[in-house]
């Protein structure tokens, strides 16, 4: 018996196989996709087991996480129901985990029609750093008080970067920031680069320049605990260029920008819950 089975193997469910196969080793770890060309290719890659179908990665795992797009959730979960049921006379109930962004926990089981029993139910939402390790995660049980659940989850995604347990009433509000961000930031980056290159800086160092500042400053926001905008302050100096630079972000409208695009995402999440 392996110890995580993932159903779907794309951008972010392939970050999480990879931390998975880091965490817990290629050996406890089987996939599935719809595609099973592309769910064998990463098994070879990764020393991990390709299964012949969802079923069968079901009937593999102790803990099933599903990887799949939140229009797509309610068909892979209602076909998963005969294996479901099938571990569960055995005895051996499985554990599922879903990303589907926006989709609860109470919709979720409401997919599985046919399942009896109380079949325990975890959300988790990565971003795609999950798949070098320095992913930010949250994990819920919506309440359950499932500890045992939730501890087997994150021994799983131990590798996968930063965990918090969090209340799934706060899931689409941390979607919007932490499972989006990684795109705002990577235009950030790209920015900054061609800011660069406009100076005359050559478009490698300066997209490297730029990658690094923005990794330098996230870990001064972690590892000193301090405000954004006090660190902000104090790298400007009264009629500096780094000010001066400041200015001309608000006048473009930088930070309005950025809440712009996490309330959208915020609303986005929402309609893909329905």
């Amino acid at each position: 018996m392996k110890k995580a089975a993932f159903i779907g193997s794309g951008n972010m469910g392939g970050a999480l196989i990879r931390a998975a196969c880091r965490a817990i080793g290629p050996e406890q770890v089987v996939i599935a996709d719809y595609a099973g060309e592309k769910a064998a290719a990463l098994a070879a890659e990764l020393g991990c087991t390709a299964a012949a179908d969802n079923g069968a990665a079901v009937e593999g795992a102790e803990v099933v996480f599903l990887c799949v797009k939140p229009q797509v959730l309610s068909g892979v979960a209602a076909a998963l129901v005969p294996a479901l049921n099938a571990c569960h006379e055995r005895g051996e109930d499985r554990l599922l985990v879903s990303i589907a962004a926006g989709v609860e926990i109470a919709a979720l089981r409401s997919f599985l029609q046919g399942i009896a029993w109380d079949i325990p139910i975890l959300r988790v939402m990565p971003n795609t750093c999950a798949a070098i390790g320095k992913g930010m995660l949250a994990l819920t049980d919506g309440g359950a008080g499932n500890e045992a659940g939730l501890a087997a989850a994150e021994a799983i995604l131990a590798d996968a970067g930063r965990v918090e347990r969090i209340s799934e009433g706060l899931m689409d509000q941390y979607t919007a920031v932490a499972g989006c961000g990684p795109a705002y930031v990577y235009q950030l980056i790209e920015a900054l680069a061609d800011g660069g290159v406009l100076t005359g800086l050559p478009r490698a160092q300066a997209q490297t320049y730029a990658a690094q500042t923005v990794l330098g400053a996230a870990a001064m926001v972690l590892e000193t605990g301090k405000h954004p905008g006090q660190l902000k302050d104090e790298v400007c100096s009264p009629g500096g260029s780094t000010i001066a630079g400041v200015a001309a972000l608000e006048a473009g409208g930088f930070r309005a920008s950025a809440i712009q695009a996490v309330l959208a995402a915020f609303e986005k999440n929402k309609q893909l819950g329905k």
